[in-house]
């Protein structure tokens, strides 16, 4: 796995301890106090980093190629996962998977953006960004889910939603604001997860919901840092300032009680242990569930109502 940049102390010092391990292995020397010094710099040098990631460095971590995906999640934290295809309009997208599923015995439908970390998969997948067919998509499974009374789960890792001509088209735009409306209005419990990139418009389209979590090193954002950059300093360059000043990252958007939630992940990122990532993440949901449950519809409608409506203050002049 590559180390980011920032990491790159932490890679030195494994890759040191490794060849003293190995000397000490194939030469039969004892290097005991040698390992353990090293072993003692590299927890000292992995909590330095770690225990301090600006908001930049959480943005190169939520990007991380190795980082668990929508469908990795899927597999690890649910079962019995039915994918079903098409927005019954112009086809299917595969950045958009979604369907039924189990989680801890409790039937949901589970919705999400998927990225690719090769080439191939990639081009399946458009890098995470939907077309408006996965947005409808989206929709459709979640008016299931709502006939059905399924609690509905979203997890969202997108730039954005894809701003080709084909997707302006078949009216991206439309797609999302539809979604917003309607998102609104769902009858069911629903809970969002940002799992990694949670870009503008793309990742609002399935993230109004009754709770927003975030993963620790996910960010949430009008913009990306590099847009921001662009625009207000005039070069990307400037994208770790940006970073800071959008107050992007999960840690920030709690304090500022734009998210319901942060999720604990592994030291140094999810991508160093999706199987403890996945269970955090399954703690986190189903304990939200369990708690919209309790509401009635009307409740829940009302809390889902107030919840979006202290994100802005109105000021008359």
């Amino acid at each position: 796995m590559k180390p980011l940049d920032f990491e790159k102390p932490i890679a030195e010092l494994e890759q040191e301890l490794e060849k003293l391990k190995n000397k000490a292995l194939t030469q039969d020397i004892d290097m005991s106090s040698e390992i353990s010094a090293i072993e003692g710099k590299l927890a000292e040098t992995r909590n330095r980093i770690y225990d301090d990631l600006s908001p930049w460095q959480r943005v190169q971590i939520a990007r991380h190629t190795s980082r668990p995906f929508m469908l990795d999640y899927v597999s690890q934290v649910f079962d019995d996962f039915c994918e079903l295809h098409g927005d019954r309009h112009i086809g299917d997208d595969n950045s958009m998977p979604g369907g039924f599923a189990t989680l801890d015995g409790q039937r949901v439908v589970v919705i999400g953006h998927q990225k690719g970390r090769d080439t191939k998969e990639n081009l399946k997948r458009n890098f995470g960004s939907a077309h408006p067919e996965g947005y409808r998509k989206a929709l459709r499974l979640m008016k299931l889910a709502e006939k059905f009374q399924l609690p509905i789960i979203t997890l969202i890792d997108t730039p954005g939603a894809f701003p080709g001509i084909g997707a302006e088209e078949r009216n991206i735009a439309e797609a999302i604001g539809f979604n917003l409306k309607e998102m609104m209005l769902l009858k069911v419990p629903t809970v969002a997860v940002v799992l990694g990139e949670g870009g503008s418009g793309g990742a609002l389209g399935i993230g109004v919901t009754d709770r927003v979590l975030m993963m620790e090193n996910a960010y949430y954002s009008v913009i990306s840092p590099e847009g921001c950059a662009a625009i207000l300093w005039k070069h990307r360059k400037h994208a770790p300032e940006a970073a800071e000043a959008m107050k992007i990252a999960a840690p920030d958007l709690g304090k500022l009680n734009l998210i319901d939630g942060v999720i604990e992940e592994p030291k140094g990122g999810a991508h160093h242990d999706h199987k403890k990532a996945a269970e955090s993440l399954r703690i986190a949901v189903t304990a939200q569930i369990k708690e919209l449950q309790k509401l009635s519809t009307k409740k829940l409608l009302e809390q889902r109502y107030e919840k979006f409506r202290k994100y802005g203050e109105w000021q008359g002049d």
